[in-house]
């Protein structure tokens, strides 16, 4: 059985680091392409995220439970703690700021329903 997981292993490394790395180039892609300020944000937030993840599972499988398990482990956490949170505060400056959106759409709407909401 463990002679499989040895064969297998390599394998699995190489799907899950090229896996990683196509993610890491749509976000940049999406960074290149997409039209506004919201939008970027959210391409980077979700496919840096899936990348870096993927690239570190590739590493902890590669390294072993032993060498790198619990390193890789809170490294992807922190990824999922603030890539995030990083997006979502850049959008809240956009917002805050009034930055132009694709076709001119207008945040005016956004801001009438949060006015509503609040008593």
């Amino acid at each position: 059985m463990m002679a499989m997981f040895e064969t297998v292993r390599p394998v699995l490394t190489c799907i899950l680091l090229v896996t990683g790395t196509v993610w890491i180039l749509l976000a940049c892609l999406g960074l290149l392409r997409l039209p506004d300020l919201l939008c970027r944000s959210h391409a980077m937030g979700k496919a840096m995220t899936l990348g870096i993840t993927l690239i570190l599972l590739a590493v902890a499988l590669q390294l072993g439970a032993e060498k790198a398990g619990l390193k890789v482990l809170l490294a992807i956490l922190f990824q999922f703690l603030t890539i995030p949170v990083a997006g979502h505060l850049v959008s809240l400056l956009a917002y805050r700021k009034n930055m132009p959106r694709w076709r001119h759409r207008p945040m005016d709407r956004h801001k009438r329903s949060a006015e509503d909401s609040n008593p």
